[in-house]
């Protein structure tokens, strides 16, 4: 017997790989003119630095008197930290990393209804034939074209140059330039860019439907200024120990390098469709739209914009979403993580 949308249940065990899958990103350093000759450049080291600091914190009431004060402020807050910069011959930053784009977006990992994987394959058979995966992949495209992985080495940066390479068997088979600072981080508009963004978008649609292999090689240049320090990811410590050291930055076999888990999410920043855009632009694509810099969830469980209501609605209830908050659950899908609902099992 079949079953309907009404004795239907969410599965209790319910995963997604994910879809765009990053490496690590390395950190060269070069001038800028040489960036055709980039893979002769040397690595950026990281190196500790220890430094005298002032106590420049909130006081509590009690040790605002001056006295006191006087006292903390003799004492010096000595800090030893890790420091990447540019050698004072080179002023640009070359980022580099490989990205899959993988096929079988919207089939589980792991699922253990099979009533619920059918209505769920169905449902996504549907979005994929009628909408495409091409509105996400111009999207991820653009995320990559105007260097946003780039994060804090892109502030201030004089000129940020991306190339993309789409490379089969290690051979490039078409490579794309983009000037990044002309494309925006708070729009999609393609500008003069239009042509080469069409091409990859369309490509990376291709890898998302499983029709053809993709894997970019995605390399960044940033001119920041002779000398000036860049930023890898930081390493979180949960067991400090006895080391001392307040900062420690990400290091690849010897060279400076960010998280393949931050570069993933700014290329899936491509939620403008939360409540809250007209004020953030776009967010990346999570469940609650988490903006954990700001301690804000930007589609709460109240508000029914949040991925767990949209896909109960969708499939539990026939509740067909709008097309835009359709591509949000396709993008969380694609983000990949553990969905089941063990209550309702």
């Amino acid at each position: 017997m079949a079953t309907t949308p009404h004795t239907l249940k969410t599965a209790s065990v319910l995963a997604f790989e994910r879809k765009l899958d990053p490496s690590d990103a390395v950190f060269f350093s070069g001038r800028w003119d040489a960036r055709a000759n980039a893979t002769d450049w040397p690595a950026v080291a990281v190196r500790e630095k220890s430094v005298r600091g002032t106590i420049s914190n909130r006081l509590k009431t009690k040790d605002q008197d001056p006295t006191k004060l006087d006292a903390a402020i003799e004492n010096p807050n000595l800090q030893t930290v890790d420091v990447a910069t540019l050698p004072v011959a080179a002023d640009t930053l070359m980022a580099s990393f490989t990205l899959r784009v993988l096929g079988g977006a919207g089939r589980p990992s792991a699922c253990n209804n099979a009533d619920y994987q059918s209505k769920l394959l169905s449902t996504v058979q549907t979005y994929v034939q009628g909408i495409g995966f091409g509105e996400l992949a111009t999207r991820y495209a653009h995320n990559l074209a105007n260097g946003r992985f780039l994060w804090r080495n892109r502030v201030g940066a004089e000129q940020v140059e991306v190339q993309v390479q789409h490379l089969v068997k290690g051979i490039a088979q078409q490579t794309w330039t983009f000037d990044a600072l002309a494309l925006s981080l708070r729009n999609f508009d393609t500008g003069t860019a239009a042509i080469a963004l069409k091409e990859l978008s369309e490509l990376m649609a291709q890898g998302l439907a499983g029709t053809s292999h993709v894997l970019l090689q995605v390399t960044a240049f940033a001119r920041v200024g002779a000398g000036q320090e860049v930023y890898p990811s930081q390493e979180l410590i949960l067991d400090k120990g006895n080391s001392g050291k307040s900062k420690t930055l990400y290091v690849v076999n010897g060279v400076a390098g960010m998280h393949s888990q931050k570069l993933g999410n700014a290329i899936r920043t491509i939620d403008s469709w939360h409540p809250d855009v007209a004020e953030l632009g776009p967010i990346a694509v999570e469940p609650y739209g988490s903006v954990t810099t700001l301690g804000k969830a930007c589609r709460r469980p109240t508000d029914k914009l949040d991925f767990y209501n949209l896909l109960d609605g969708w499939m539990l209830k026939d509740k067909v979403p709008a097309i835009e908050q359709q591509h949000f659950v396709m993008a969380t899908l694609i983000r990949g993580g553990v969905f089941g609902d063990a209550g309702k099992e």
